[in-house]
């Protein structure tokens, strides 16, 4: 039988088992650096790297810190005002969807396959009662129905506090 890493030296049955007594010795240092594990002489020189490291190294230098720059964090003071006043212009176009709500109901599938054109669904809310107004599918107010020009629009009547919001989502 010969070595793989060594194809011209024949291996004997002396060197076998003088391996195996190597391996039987309870001095044997337990590194696990066989050619058959690479894994583990890898991990083997890893602990060497790191002791050596943790020697030569032993009062590490902590980074130097930097003190923040005024552009990063700005400073507490009453101009502060303004810089919010600006913080607010930037959210100034994000569109929103805002939703007016006639009323509600609910319909069995039968009810709903029977509709055809010309069909009355009575809703839950009543006439001159104000309407919801959402937005992002949030009540925030409630107005009535207005015509200008033959077109509907929406007069606010209240502005829904978070209290009666939360009476509004129980209904």
């Amino acid at each position: 039988m010969t070595d793989p890493n060594k194809p011209d030296q024949k291996v004997s049955d002396d060197d076998w088992a003088d391996a195996m007594s190597e391996q039987d010795e309870p001095n044997v240092s337990t590194d696990n650096t066989s050619d058959d594990d690479p894994w583990a002489a890898a991990m083997a020189e890893q602990e060497a790297a790191e002791q050596t490291d943790s020697e030569a190294d032993l009062e590490p230098e902590a980074p130097a810190a930097k003190p923040a720059s005024d552009e990063i964090f700005r400073p507490l003071s009453p101009e502060s005002g303004t810089a919010q006043s600006r913080d607010l212009e930037m959210i100034m176009d994000i569109p929103v969807k805002l939703t007016v709500e006639l009323g509600r109901t609910k319909l069995t599938i039968k009810q709903l396959l029977e509709l055809a054109q010309g069909s009355v669904i009575e809703l839950e809310g009543l006439a001159g009662e104000p309407m919801d107004i959402l937005i992002n599918g949030y009540l925030i107010a409630q107005g009535e129905v207005v015509v200008v020009e033959d077109k509907y629009g929406i007069r606010i009547t209240e502005i829904i506090t978070p209290s009666e919001r939360i009476h509004k989502l129980n209904r």
